[in-house]
């Protein structure tokens, strides 16, 4: 029989007490890890949501595109006399009082078309954040609200100046242009996503200044197909 001095058995005891304490040192320790992980990201949600307006509803991005869209078919078979895309050339076959007349109509379907845009907007986003257990009315997103009509409103103002001046070829690309400059404006205080929707918007109406006339047309893509692309995504990600 193969005998061990008590010696060797003490010491190999002692490693393994030294093992034992290791191993569960290790463990305690990536238990603690774990737990400081979740800590932070709890910490971090927190502070996303004291600081990010993050209940707007996607819902609303599609009701604003077909909004637009709505307003643009208006336009199209109602004001423009059926079929008159390219705008700017059907105005200067027309008499001054009758082009100050249909100058007036257009603006007011593109502001019936924001006032909606905005109800949709406010209806949808309230409700989600309802469903969430959480407020609309928030310091948060009076932040937001007051850096979206900033820009807005000032392109607004902006417009009306290009409406008196007969300078119609501009008036939807500084709609588009000055729409995305808002987002842009108000994406720091909202998910990141609106950000980059005012730089597609920015870009659209950049370009539609290089195409006078075809206004309706990008009208319809900035306003209308990019919102509700955008609403759909966002509906997806964080909503369905």
């Amino acid at each position: 029989m193969f005998f061990i001095p008590n010696y060797y058995l003490k010491i190999f005891g002692t490693y393994r007490i030294y093992l034992l304490l290791c191993i569960s040192k290790y463990f305690y320790s990536m238990k603690s890890d774990l737990k400081s992980i979740e800590d932070i990201k709890a910490i971090r949600k927190i502070m996303e949501e004291s600081s990010r307006f993050l209940s707007l509803s996607g819902l609303s991005g599609v009701f604003a595109g077909m909004t637009a869209i709505a307003g643009a078919l208006v336009a199209y078979f109602f004001i423009l006399d059926n079929g008159n895309i390219r705008y700017d050339e059907y105005f200067r076959s027309l008499p001054e009082k009758e082009t100050l007349s249909l100058r007036w109509q257009l603006l007011a379907d593109a502001v019936i078309v924001l006032v909606l845009s905005i109800l949709f907007s406010a209806y949808f986003s309230t409700k989600m954040a309802k469903r969430v257990g959480k407020n609309f009315w928030t310091p948060v997103s009076k932040r937001l609200l007051i850096n979206l009509l900033i820009p807005l409103t000032t392109g607004g103002v902006f417009i009306i100046v290009l409406l008196f001046q007969n300078n119609m070829q501009l008036i939807v690309p500084c709609f588009l242009i000055f729409y995305g400059l808002a987002l842009v404006n108000a994406g720091k205080f909202t998910i990141g996503e609106i950000f980059y929707l005012g730089i597609l918007e920015i870009i659209t109406g950049l370009v539609s200044a290089f195409v006078p006339g075809w206004g309706l047309i990008f009208w319809i893509f900035g306003f209308g197909i990019l919102h509700i692309i955008y609403g759909l995504a966002m509906y997806r990600k964080y909503e369905a």
